[in-house]
């Protein structure tokens, strides 16, 4: 039922752990999201894994996340079989209204983020030169070094701009040994990932590197990984941009995490009557690092959430997360979904709908689909 992204997951969280089952307080849990905003990765599922974990242990974990992405992942899933099935959708209406779909979502992602996180000029202009450089740049290596970058400026220059917290109560001091070995196995795969899908040259090895190294590099929620996994798919001649942008589009029409988008791109890249397989091996692949860091990270949240230092260097990290953003926005969003005055017409209506109107983002996905497969009948 958790339509909305992120946000919305975790207030869903709150209201059924907190305030209905009272698993754990309010300050407990602010520190368990606080954590999970700090991180890479997908926020609400790794809050799901911390919720789970705390609650139950390495085996509450993962079954909390199980319970979590499993709808969206079979969904997902499916829609990829559709896609593969049906071959060329180049020319589809439907594929072109989904696009557009795609560029309301964005729009309204780049703006939210943008106000949130980039509230000074500063920031906003940090996010701008930062949008710039991907674009005259494009990469994985440039954005994660833009992500570096700024965050070492925010440690040196946005001290001060919001009061801190000490640390909350709530079980975030045990199992440090575990703890450590979860951050060492994250930063291991990190590393020998890349080399080992060199060295062997087989296909999933590459795979599950691109969809490990997505979701290890990703800060400010699902619709950042977009131009990561579109970097690790499309190049390398595995999908297509109109399939990519069809399943993305699709992926606003469901609930439970964004990231489960994972799971059709390795359907339709491994295809055949198993291509199940290969959607499980790149959903495993991308959450596999937000598991490891949240219960890597979590007994050890304690002991820096609450200093200046950490805090200032996340205010830059995070502007550089909105410019990833706004750069994906103009390419491949727009580039790939604008064609004419008329779709400039109809992305700005479903804006509107989504903003304005408040209508749910899977009423505006599937509205825009039928839209453009009236148009284009």
């Amino acid at each position: 039922m958790s339509f909305g992204g992120p946000v919305a997951h975790l207030g869903y969280f709150r209201r059924e752990f907190v305030e209905r089952r009272r698993w754990l307080g309010d300050r407990a849990y602010a520190d368990l999201v606080a954590l999970c905003q700090f991180l890479p990765g997908p926020a609400s599922s790794q809050a799901v894994f911390a919720l789970g974990m705390q609650r139950a242990g390495l085996a509450g974990a993962l079954v909390g996340s199980l319970g979590f992405i499993l709808p969206s992942a079979v969904a997902m899933v499916l829609f990829g079989y559709g896609v593969a099935s049906i071959g060329d959708i180049g020319h589809a209406g439907w594929l072109h209204g989904l696009k557009l779909a795609a560029v309301a979502v964005v729009a309204r992602a780049v703006w939210g983020m943008g106000v949130a996180l980039c509230p000074d000029w500063p920031r906003r202009i940090l996010g701008i030169a930062v949008a710039a450089a991907v674009l005259l740049l494009p990469g994985t290596l440039s954005q994660v070094g833009a992500i570096a970058a700024c965050a070492a400026i925010g440690w040196r220059g946005f001290r001060g701009a919001a009061a801190t917290e000490g640390p909350s109560p709530g079980g975030l001091t045990r199992g440090h040994a575990w703890a450590a070995a979860s951050l060492l196995l994250f930063g291991v795969l990190l590393l020998a990932l890349p080399v080992l899908a060199n060295v062997t040259g087989a296909k999933p090895v590459a795979m599950f590197d691109g969809f490990y190294r997505a979701g290890s590099l990703v800060f400010g929620g699902g619709h950042v990984v977009l131009p990561l996994l579109r970097f690790e798919v499309v190049p390398r001649g595995w999908i297509s941009d109109d399939a990519f942008l069809a399943g993305y589009g699709a992926a606003q029409a469901i609930p439970g995490p964004l990231f489960t988008f994972a799971g059709y791109l390795g359907t339709v890249i491994h295809s055949g009557p198993h291509a199940w397989t290969g959607g499980l091996l790149a959903l495993f692949a991308i959450f596999l690092p937000g598991w490891l860091l949240v219960g890597g990270a979590y007994p050890f949240w304690h002991l820096i959430r609450g200093r200046d230092w950490a805090q200032a260097a996340l205010r830059g990290a995070n502007a550089a997360v909105v410019g990833i953003l706004l750069a994906a926005l103009y390419r491949p969003v727009c580039t790939e979904g604008i064609r004419s005055a008329g779709d400039v017409a109809a992305a700005a209506a479903a804006i509107i709908l989504l903003g304005k109107l408040r209508i749910p983002p899977w009423a505006v996905v599937v509205l825009m689909a039928a839209l453009g497969q009236w148009a284009l009948r």
